[in-house]
């Protein structure tokens, strides 16, 4: 029996993305499913009860877990300290310090959030919105998507309010952009560092299952 990846993520935007894109890059025997908390906040909070969940599941059954959050403003080395803490303290082992052995957790954090994925990958934001020029990443200011200053979430609207493309919007519609870029993404060209580590997360998940 195959064990599941429950891929825990803070809000639709990320649950959609995956629900559209894992299809094309993972095995068609990996079972996964997203588990959206609705925010970071109550991520944060649920997440220790999930994975004391899991540990009191027999290991044969027991679910693999990746938690995927956003950075945002926060100290990335603070946020990881808070998810190791909390899959130590379920009992669970997580990637970081498996060192040999099998783990049941892996923590990823997006840089800063995902539209920097989206700048990872200047092709497939093309192929979604006609009209945008792939060049756009040549810029100094996109050129690092998880150095991206501001907000990439603003920044990817206003690329895309340069190609003519919801100009009446002032926020980007993040599910429906999700979702689009999920259909054109290539893992193997993206840029951004963070996506990159998510990829070989999960992937080191797949082969536990």
């Amino acid at each position: 029996m195959s064990r599941e990846i429950h891929i825990h993520v803070e809000e639709p935007s990320m649950e959609a993305f995956l629900r559209d894109f894992l299809p094309r890059v993972l095995p068609n025997t990996a079972l996964w499913r997203p588990i959206n908390h609705g925010s970071k906040p109550q991520l944060l909070k649920e997440l220790p009860k999930r994975l004391r969940g899991y540990a009191s599941t027999p290991p044969a059954f027991r679910p693999l877990a990746l938690v995927l959050i956003d950075r945002d403003e926060d100290d990335c080395n603070a946020l990881k300290a808070q998810l190791a803490a909390a899959a130590q303290e379920a009992g669970l082992i997580h990637k970081s310090q498996a060192d040999g052995v099998e783990f049941d957790v892996v923590n990823r954090i997006v840089v800063e959030e995902l539209e920097a994925w989206y700048f990872g990958d200047a092709i497939a934001t093309a192929a979604a919105w006609p009209g945008v020029k792939p060049t756009f990443a040549n810029s100094a200011r996109y050129r690092n998507p998880d150095a991206i200053k501001g907000g990439t979430h603003e920044a990817f609207l206003r690329v895309l309010h340069g190609a003519g493309h919801w100009k009446d919007q002032t926020r980007l519609p993040k599910v429906e952009s999700a979702r689009r870029m999920a259909a054109h993404m290539d893992p193997a060209r993206n840029s951004s560092r963070s996506f990159q580590h998510f990829l070989s997360g999960l992937n080191a998940l797949v082969e536990l299952t």
